[in-house]
């Protein structure tokens, strides 16, 4: 199913592209860290035939612009009230750093009734302020090879044996992967180096929620927490503590699966990726009253 694209203009004004799919009451996708509206590709087919999808690009990425110089969660929310008065959608599922900017959306805006939310790296035992601090550093010295490194320890997200590789060796493979990727992106694909720079919009996500947990209490509409069971520990710690302080709220655990199944399984890049398994447990979720 071949979607279309859109675009609005923010409260500050920045344009904020977005994909859209389907027919049916709005659901609005907010993607994380490292990745753009067609991660959610496959994820948004999947919901197409009971849903009118909406997937933003958020700013700084893909189809969106970023005309402010000062970025902050306040932003991120902006936007998405801006999607969601021009849409009239009242969904909302988020992905990781997406999923923090969604539950502070749902404490701001009216228009959200329900919300899924997919493991959001709340770092209730503590954020890795010290790694956050050395990407920032790395970035600043054109080192992105090494930035996209410590923010991939930063986040627990890489494969268990990187943790026993050295780091020069992550640093090379990580930069022959960005090589390979660029040879070979076509026009309008975001590459891992166009990305590379977005992420110390998450880390200040991340930073700026840490410690937010009690006001989620205040949360009205149903929530959804989503996780898999070989995603990282502090992650399940995350969705453990959210669990407690959510009003009304429904837990899912997906059994071997981990923090990427939201996203377009593909056999190279993700090979985790399981979009209908996900898909299949938010049509539940929206779909009752």
């Amino acid at each position: 199913m071949k979607s279309k694209t859109d675009s609005l203009t923010s409260k500050d004004g920045t344009t904020i592209g977005y994909r859209q799919f389907g027919q049916g009451p709005g659901l609005v996708l907010v993607q994380g860290a490292m990745g753009t509206a067609d991660n959610f590709i496959q994820l948004g087919e999947s919901l197409a035939d009971t849903f009118t999808v909406y997937v933003p690009d958020r700013r700084g990425r893909g189809l969106s612009g970023d005309d402010s110089n000062d970025y902050n969660v306040q932003k991120e929310v902006e936007d998405l009230d801006a999607l969601f008065n021009k849409t009239g959608a009242h969904y909302l599922f988020g992905l990781s750093s997406g999923a923090l900017i969604s539950l502070q959306a749902i404490l701001s805006l009216l228009t959200i009734h329900k919300a899924a939310i997919y493991e959001p790296p709340l770092f209730v035992g503590g954020a890795p302020v010290d790694l956050l601090k050395q990407y920032e550093k790395e970035m600043a010295q054109g080192r992105l090879a090494a930035a996209l490194v410590t923010a991939m320890q930063a986040t627990q997200m890489g494969p268990q044996i990187f943790n026993v590789m050295p780091r020069w060796v992550l640093e090379l493979l990580t930069n022959m992967a960005m090589k390979s990727e660029d040879k070979k992106a076509k026009s309008g694909d975001v590459t891992m180096r166009m990305l590379a720079p977005t992420l110390r919009h998450d880390f200040q996500v991340v930073v700026e929620m840490n410690g937010k947990l009690e006001s989620f209490k205040s949360i009205h509409p149903d929530v959804l927490l989503l996780g898999g069971s070989q995603s990282p520990a502090f992650l399940r710690a995350d969705l453990d503590a959210l669990e407690k302080v959510l009003p009304h709220v429904t837990r899912i655990e997906f059994p071997g699966l981990g923090h990427s199944a939201a996203w377009n399984y593909d056999k190279q890049r993700n090979p985790d990726g399981r979009p209908e398994q996900v898909a299949q447990e938010l049509k539940r979720f929206f779909a009752e009253p």
